[in-house]
């Protein structure tokens, strides 16, 4: 009878997401019960998911470090922008400052975003944010069908051109707004 070596975990371990006790088995030409046996005993399962998550915590690490250096890095070239920017403002009369001004605002707006404030992208996706959740907590009056919403609505009036009135609305406890014609 062949005995397994003590290494076998780490054929095991090596063999990746696709690996069996049936692959370590024939390596070592015996039988699956017995490296079933094997893996119980020295509890491969529990060692593998400790070393997976330590392989994952080191990642992360190895992650959040190169992240923060790029972001260094980054933040030592937009200052050093910044300086020149302000050097060449001084040394340049107004009417021809308006590149070093421009070249400025850009290195302070990238420094912002940088350093985790909102950009003018973040500002525009917030404003929109707000006109959807106004729009969906609306609620329709009685006696104002909107049609986009209430699909049994088949007889909305229409102003004297000919487009459909708009429905009054209101949010919750507020007054009623006045209906448009």
């Amino acid at each position: 009878m062949k005995k397994i070596p003590p290494e076998a975990f780490d054929v095991y371990f090596s063999l990746g997401p696709g690996r069996s006790y049936q692959a370590v088995a024939e390596r070592y030409g015996v039988t699956k019960r017995a490296v079933t046996n094997l893996a119980k005993r020295e509890d491969w399962q529990r060692r593998l998911v400790e070393i997976e998550a330590k392989a994952r915590e080191e990642a992360d690490r190895k992650s959040a470090q190169t992240l923060k250096a790029v972001q260094e890095r980054q933040l030592q070239s937009l200052r050093l922008v910044q300086r020149r920017a302000i050097e060449r403002l001084r040394e340049t009369p107004i009417e021809t400052a308006a590149e070093a001004a421009r070249a400025l605002a850009q290195a302070i707006r990238q420094e912002n975003v940088i350093l985790g404030e909102p950009g003018d992208r973040t500002a525009v996706s917030v404003e929109e944010t707000i006109r959807r959740e106004y729009e969906r907590w609306m609620v329709v009056e009685k006696g104002g069908a909107d049609p986009a919403r209430d699909p049994d609505a088949d007889d909305v009036e229409a102003d004297d051109v000919g487009r459909p009135r708009v429905p009054r609305y209101n949010l919750g406890n507020s007054k009623p707004t006045p209906s448009a014609t």
